[in-house]
């Protein structure tokens, strides 16, 4: 059997709640909330970046005469434009760090990672929370149990100067993975094989939520994973239902207990109306999305005439601390075949810290890989593209043309196991045969 899709079916006699409508009816302050409801929500936190934050907002802010609601609520992160490649950038960064000072923002996170990364680092979401950030993959916090999306500039305005957002409460479509899965298959392959099934308005902008006893054996960082890529499904929210594995992780980066109190709250309650749709990863394999979408996605096995030039472990979804340990144990011990570029991006300071004090990074540099800074790099397509004709197999979120060069690069998208496997071997290839 596949690990396509085994039963889709409604849940009989809907009487309980999705996490969705929990977390919508905490922020609108009701009882509960019913699908297709319109309702005004309170912001516990709002988060934007160099690309999205002060540039847009400032000017926006100063022509209605509105101040930020409560800076306490906001974050910003300098993540896109640095390290600046250009004047445009440089004055873009010098921008957003002079409006930082002016509004006396006191949390401020500058050239230390990707503002997906770093937000929960810092210990910003908790299960329970509703959220807005001016970048699409914001998603990534619902791994958290909070209810995060992204919106753009003038929404982002709505939210700075009132603290309010209104939201339609949307349906919840449920994944359900059972059984393990195996060496070498992660949580990226899982989320490119439910893109390659549903296409990229699967989602139609409703909540998708993770579950099932392989989504609870997932790590934090395999969770944002999933929660992120939520996006190039169509969904609002990707959602997972905090656990011990999430409290645990929440009180190592200076969480409380009281702020916890509540986590066990928010989950979906057994009869509760969703639509459910179940998946065997056991029987997964490595995917691999073709250019130039990630619905081009099909098992590792349909590449393997394609070599790369470029392997790129860099993103929000392919450069954090598990995604490097991934690529070192593919890498240890070998070199990057010839005519092949390794390049390693870590996600954030601090997983690149710790990646070196573990020899994660020593070995990954022993294999051949050029280090680059913790930001959005290649991925946004500002901190250096790819060149003309260049073919690419890469951890990041998205290939879609010209996002990371010239229109004539090809971007093969894949977990950093299977970009680490083609990197020594010249060829995409199944990182399971690599590691026999």
């Amino acid at each position: 059997m596949s690990a396509a899709n085994i039963s889709t079916s409604l849940i009989a006699k809907p009487t309980g709640a999705t996490l969705a409508q929990k977390l919508i009816a905490r922020a609108a302050g009701r009882e509960q909330v019913s699908v297709g409801e319109v309702l005004t929500c309170q912001v516990d936190l709002a988060m934007f970046h160099d690309s999205s934050g002060p540039r847009r907002l400032k000017p926006m802010l100063t022509d209605i005469g509105a101040q930020i609601w409560d800076r306490n609520k906001v974050v910003l992160v300098l993540d896109h434009y640095v390290p600046a490649q250009d004047a445009d950038s440089q004055k873009i960064v010098q921008v957003t760090r002079d409006v930082a000072k002016e509004w006396q923002l006191p949390h401020v996170i500058d050239s230390e990672g990707i503002c997906h990364v770093v937000l929960p680092e810092r210990g910003h979401l908790k299960p329970g929370y509703f959220c807005v950030g001016g970048d699409s993959h914001s998603p990534t916090g619902g791994a958290f149990g909070t209810y995060m999306f992204g919106i753009g500039a003038t929404e982002m305005l709505g939210v700075v100067a009132t603290g309010e957002i209104w939201v339609q409460v949307p349906q919840t479509l449920r994944m359900v993975w059972s059984g393990a899965l195996q060496k070498g298959v992660c949580a990226k392959d899982m989320m490119l094989h439910m893109i390659g099934k549903f296409g990229m308005n699967g989602g139609n902008y409703q909540a998708v939520e993770f579950a099932g006893d392989t989504v609870r054996g997932l790590g934090m960082q395999e969770r944002m994973t999933l929660s992120n890529m939520s996006a190039e499904m169509g969904a609002q929210v990707g959602l997972i239902a905090a656990d011990d594995v999430t409290t645990n992780y929440l009180k190592s980066v200076g969480v409380t207990d009281a702020q916890l109190e509540a986590s066990h709250f928010f989950q979906t309650d057994e009869d509760a109306d969703c639509q459910r749709f179940e998946f065997d990863a056991s029987q997964l394999s490595p995917q691999v999305a073709a250019p130039h979408s990630p619905e081009n996605t099909k098992p590792v096995a349909a590449f393997a005439n394609i070599k790369p030039t470029v392997a790129y472990i860099g993103a929000c979804t392919g450069a954090k601390l598990a995604d490097l340990r991934a690529a070192a144990e593919v890498l240890k011990g070998r070199k990057v075949a010839a005519g092949v570029q390794l390049l390693v991006a870590p996600a954030s300071a601090r997983d690149q810290a710790q990646a070196a004090r573990e020899g994660v990074m020593q070995i990954l540099t022993d294999a051949g890989a050029s280090v680059l800074p913790n930001a959005c790099g290649a991925c946004a397509g500002y901190g250096g593209t790819f060149q003309e004709g260049a073919t690419v197999i890469s951890s990041t979120a998205r290939n879609f043309q010209g996002r990371m060069g010239p229109a004539s690069v090809q971007v093969y998208l894949a977990s950093p196991w299977t970009v680490a496997a083609a990197a020594v071997t010249g060829h995409i290839s199944d990182v399971r045969e690599v590691l026999s």
